[in-house]
């Protein structure tokens, strides 16, 4: 058979313009030709030899396959004889070709065949049939490529002449792409049914699902636990995903047994121990040391329920798995292990002081007396966007300097600058950069510590080191102004060096930073829609605010522990004038409508007691109604702890244009914010929201929601600050100034671009 289509179509550029030539004529007359594989073999045309016509009795099953062709002909929606399935017009030719002409081929092939009994001959006929309908399917949902086509018509022809021949047909598809075979082996169970590798064809299309998709394997035999090669499967993929074996260890079924079966690999059976444990999770983080001797079990069990010492193990073990992977070497379960350190730092330690915003500082931070300094620093980094400003700089910054005998260089050492960037950057953002920098030995170490936080960000993982950068500018460019100089000539050494590499990522990456960077200075007068090609970030104009009724919806989201059935009292009485009216006859949520200027409708769900979920249910309930009465929210307001926000994500709606969460921010919640909604306008705080801040902010959206004037947030920053001029505003956002916000926008619109630009060149 050769080499595949999918690989070979790579190669068609080199014939562009020959085949570009002949596309329309050839394609044309072929395919205006060709009715159907009867009906032109009954016209005489030369399409199809009089040696393939069927007899009377298989017409039909022809009819049918036409039928097939016919309708993925139509599957773009226009009556043209042309398969258009890509966007590329050789592709398109090809895979056209191969619909009419490979396929009336393949039916005069089996017609023809002497040697094929009139019974196989329909179920080879059927068997196509059944092809093109699962192809059809199947492309339609985006599980095959439809490049595949022809590979798919070869093989099916091949398989045919094995069958017929009393072969195995398991071979021939082993060699082949799992596209391929799991049309050939799913599309028709009957076709192939009788032969010797109809079992092995079905477990191979098992076996390349898993090859194409590692993280999919043990969800994969789940469904199909009895397959002879299980176990060697497990054996492969169990060290790159040992939380997913670790989760199917711990099942009561057939996957589960055959995990636990599997006794002569070591790190395979310690999972296996561990899953079957009480205790398990808390194990689960230290994977690597107890399967390579260096701790056991027993000793995590003597400090497991000492939350203090737990956590201290957590951080020695962190810089362990750090440590070696600057030798390239990572530690199995590392992502855990850091997820776990997360969830106490913020369970035991950070939720803790927050509560205690309110008490003196000897009783607030009494519980992280016992840290040191690198146990405080990652309490620090690990909460990014939850961490109390005041938690921060009153508690946490200032014992963990005391601790490390005001050396932040020092620190950073030990640390082996593990998570830095975001260190440096919720520095810069509580105004504790420029001591830290300070009290380094030399100003030169401080310098390239600046310049490492900037340089290579190419090479990291996901966006968030990007973000990072972006964020603490604001606060650097405003406070450390000469950091903030040089931080520019940085990123644009990095840009000429990525353009020099001609690294398509590192170019991106820079060029934003670069653009942002300059339009923080007001005097640059630096239009970033125009520069990065992405939505106006500075207004939001009323007219896209509407929905299709011409109504702007507001949702609000409450949550029923006691501060927010406070806070829902408040915000009721915000609209007791005349220019609103509120109706409280549904038991789950109030709806506000304005009586006066542009129609505003306003829901917020009650905040019902949160120890019985009905918070939860009010919210589903909401959304729901929202969703089938397509009312469609341009507005979408948090009001509850930092601790809620990710459920109001989850809930928000995609239509949301203005998102105002009115507690702590960070990477992970803008991030999905974004995902959810990409050209959100995001405003959110560095620090617990406050009420006093908060209501003004309402008030003042709502008040020009109503009047239908556009959003302009440099004025409209100014008049919130005059009405809620209070010691916090300072940490409130706006969203011209989340720089994180505007950098993840940019970056996926210059790589989505980007992508664009390659898959039409390569094609």
């Amino acid at each position: 058979m050769g080499t595949n289509f999918a690989s070979r179509i790579l190669m068609i550029a080199t014939c562009r313009y020959f085949i570009m030539a002949v596309f329309f004529l050839v394609l044309n007359q072929s395919v205006t030709a060709q009715v159907s594989f009867v009906s032109s073999l009954q016209g005489g045309s030369e399409q199809v030899p009089a040696a393939c016509k069927p007899p009377k009795n298989r017409e039909l099953f022809h009819d049918y396959i036409d039928r097939q062709q016919r309708s993925l002909l139509k599957t773009d929606g226009k009556n043209d004889n042309y398969f258009t399935p890509s966007s590329n017009d050789e592709i398109s030719y090809l895979l056209t070709n191969a619909l009419v002409n490979k396929i009336d081929g393949l039916q005069c092939s089996i017609e023809s065949d002497s040697s094929i009994s009139a019974q196989s001959k329909i179920r080879y006929l059927r068997g196509v049939e059944n092809l093109l309908k699962f192809y059809t399917a199947n492309v339609a949902a985006k599980k095959v490529n439809p490049v595949f086509l022809p590979d798919i018509i070869n093989a099916y022809n091949h398989c045919i002449q094995l069958d017929k021949n009393g072969k195995s047909i398991e071979p021939a598809l082993a060699k082949l792409p799992y596209d391929v075979v799991l049309s050939i082996a799913k599309a028709d169970r009957a076709t192939f049914e009788k032969n010797a590798g109809f079992r092995a064809s079905q477990n191979l299309v098992i076996l390349k699902y898993t090859q194409l998709h590692p993280e999919q394997t043990f969800l994969t035999l789940k469904d199909n636990p009895d397959i002879s090669f299980a176990d060697s499967l497990i054996r492969s993929v169990s060290r790159k995903y040992p939380k997913q074996l670790y989760d199917y260890a711990q099942a009561n079924n057939k996957l589960g047994l055959v995990i636990r079966n599997i006794r002569d690999d070591v790190f395979i059976s310690t999972v296996s121990r561990m899953a079957r444990s009480k205790s398990g999770q808390q194990y689960f983080p230290f994977l690597d040391n107890i399967v390579n001797g260096k701790i056991s079990i027993e000793q995590i069990d003597a400090i497991e329920s000492d939350s203090v010492q737990y956590y201290k193990l957590l951080v020695k073990t962190q810089l362990d798995y750090v440590k070696r992977m600057l030798n390239k070497d990572t530690a199995f379960a590392y992502k855990d292990l850091t997820a776990k350190l997360e969830k106490k730092a913020r369970d035991v330690f950070v939720n803790t002081i927050n509560g205690l915003h309110n008490e003196d500082d000897a009783v607030r931070f009494r519980c992280i007396q016992p840290l040191s300094a690198e146990e405080l620093y990652y309490l620090a980094v690990l909460t990014d966007g939850l961490i109390y400003t005041s938690s921060y700089t009153k508690g946490v910054y200032p014992l963990m300097m005391k601790k490390m005998n005001g050396r932040g260089d020092s620190l950073l050492m030990s640390l082996h600058f593990d998570h830095y960037r975001k260190f440096i950057s919720q520095a810069a953002a509580y105004n504790t950069l420029g001591n830290f920098l300070s009290s380094f030995a030399n100003d030169s170490d401080a310098d390239d510590l600046m310049r490492a936080f900037v340089g290579r960000l190419e090479k990291s993982e996901g966006l968030e080191d990007g973000v990072d950068v972006a964020d603490s500018y604001a606060s650097i460019v405003e406070t450390l102004r000469p950091r903030a100089a040089e931080m520019l000539k940085n990123v644009q050494a990095n840009y000429d060096r990525c353009v020099s590499e001609n690294n398509q990522r590192g170019i991106a990456i820079y060029n934003i930073l670069n653009k942002l960077f300059l339009s923080a200075d007001s005097t640059s007068k630096t239009d970033l829609t125009k520069e990065l090609g992405i939505p106006p970030v500075y207004n939001v104009p009323f007219s896209s605010l509407p929905n299709a009724n011409g109504d702007v919806v507001v949702q609000v989201f409450f949550y029923g522990d006691k501060d927010g059935q406070g806070i829902f009292s408040g915000f009721q009485n915000m609209f007791s004038s005349s220019n609103w009216k509120i109706d409280r006859s549904n038991p789950q949520w109030i709806t506000i409508r304005s009586t006066n200027g542009k129609p505003v409708t306003i829901f917020a769900n009650r905040p019902l007691p949160e120890e019985t979920g009905q918070d939860d249910k009010a919210q589903k309930a909401l959304v729901t109604y929202l969703e089938e009465k397509k009312l469609n929210p341009s507005v979408t307001i948090h009001r509850g702890h930092s601790y809620f926000a990710n459920t109001t994500i989850d809930y928000m709606a995609p239509s949301s244009r203005i998102v105002f969460m009115g507690s702590c921010g960070g990477f992970h919640l803008i991030d999905a914010i974004l995902k959810k909604s990409p050209d959100a306008h995001i405003i959110a705080s560095k620090q617990i929201g406050k009420t006093a801040i908060n209501k003004p902010f309402f008030s003042l959206l709502t008040e020009k929601l109503r009047a239908g004037n556009d959003i302009d947030w440099l004025s409209f920053w100014a008049d919130f600050k005059s009405a809620a001029n209070v010691e916090g505003f300072e940490d409130y956002i706006p969203p011209y100034k989340n720089l994180g916000a505007i950098f993840i926008k940019a970056y996926n619109k210059a790589m989505g671009d980007q992508e664009n630009r390659a898959f039409t060149s390569n094609w």
